[in-house]
């Protein structure tokens, strides 16, 4: 299988990615030269990871028959001082509310994710040190 996206330059540090045939907007701050009209490409590799694992999350534990009533998916970021400026440290914070979220279920599907399913985590944690925490709000 191969995936492919494309990134067509706009203006300035403005570009409209292709993913999927979803289109939106890639772009710098201003006081790099960008419009900020999108997220920065560093930030998606956070947002990747929050969807791969969140998905494969809330699809074990609805196999579990957990159903939480809110479920989000945080990621937090360390980014390098000297270039290239990469992420030396992520951590995934899983939060959760509802009524009968068993604590065991719970990090039973983190674990799956984050050793077995999630194709992003298993390329990040390659090079970049991962974390996670299970928040029951």
């Amino acid at each position: 299988m191969k995936h492919e996206v494309s990134v067509e330059h706009k203006q300035k540090m403005t570009f409209e990615a292709s993913v999927s045939g979803h289109r939106f907007f890639i772009d710098a701050s201003e006081d790099v030269g960008g419009e900020n009209k999108g997220p920065r490409p560093k930030q998606l590799m956070l947002a990747a990871l929050a969807g791969c694992t969140g998905m494969d999350v809330i699809s074990i534990l609805r196999k579990m028959r957990v159903e939480p009533e809110y479920f989000n998916v945080r990621v937090e970021g360390d980014v390098t001082e000297e270039h290239p400026k990469k992420y030396e440290r992520m951590k995934v914070i899983y939060e959760f509310k509802g009524k009968d979220l068993p604590m065991e279920k719970l990090e039973k599907a983190v674990q799956l994710s984050e050793e077995k399913y999630c194709g992003v985590s298993a390329v990040y944690k390659e090079s970049i040190k991962m974390e996670h925490e299970i928040k029951i709000l």
